[in-house]
Order: structure tokens, then sequence, then C-alpha cells
């Protein structure tokens, strides 16, 4: 196993209240697939869900060393949690360009409280890293 890249992120959850206050099902649609869209709409605090993805997408993009550019779709990068431990699936232009740099796999850690959430995403070349191994 090869790290490529380490992404971080922190936001508040406020923040991103106020974009979902504001902007509603326009913002939901343009940054949530709608798998995380119905995952966080499902729990209490759903705001905080939404902002751990935020931080999530972001700290995916920091591991593959790329910054926000046109082209590129906040739902290229969906995350799918199964029993607790959350995976990252990616499409479009963001999918390339993790397979240009053959990245197999990415270890995520999504945290949240009341008042901030944070991501820490580590991009790995290799075999996929499966449970128990």
């Amino acid at each position: 196993m090869e790290i490529v890249g380490i992404g971080t992120d922190i936001i508040e959850c406020l923040r991103i209240g106020r974009m979902i206050e504001q902007h509603g099902e326009l913002f939901l649609t343009r940054v949530y697939t709608p798998h995380e869209m119905r995952h966080c709409q499902e729990r209490r605090r759903a705001t905080e869900h939404f902002a751990a993805r935020w931080a999530g997408k972001e700290a995916v993009l920091k591991s593959l060393g790329v910054s926000w550019k046109r082209g590129l779709s906040w739902t290229d990068i969906e995350f799918r949690t199964d029993g607790g431990k959350s995976a990252v699936i990616l499409s479009g232009a963001v999918k390339d360009m993790a397979q240009k740099q053959r990245v197999a796999d990415f270890l995520v850690s999504l945290a949240h409280c009341r008042a901030y959430a944070t991501a820490y995403v580590l991009a790995i070349r290799g075999a996929p890293v499966t449970p128990g191994s």
C-alpha cells in the first residue's frame, strides 16, 4: 500500500445549515447524491451529517492534490456508510483523476458535533483495503 495523498477539512455545521436554508433543494442536489441526501435526512441532526460529507468531499480532493476547478462536480464524490465505515465512490472527472494517479482506495474518517464537522482522507495506491487484512 502506497499513500498517494492526505486530505483533511473542517467546516462549521452552521455554515452548511445556512446554505440549506438559503438555497434549499438547489444546494442539496448540486452537492449531494440522492443516496447521501436520504442518508442525512434520515438522521437526527441532519445538518451535521451534510456538513461531514461536505468536509469529506473537500478532503478527497485534497488527498488527490486537486483544488476545485471547472469540470468537477460535487456529486462526483459520494460517501456510503456501512456499519460505521465510510466508503468513497467516485464518478465523472474526479474518478478519471483518481485513475490517472492509480488510486485504488480511500481510507476515510468523518466526524461531527453540533458546531463542526471534520474529515480525514488517505488516498492509497495498490490493492483495495479489505477488513481483516
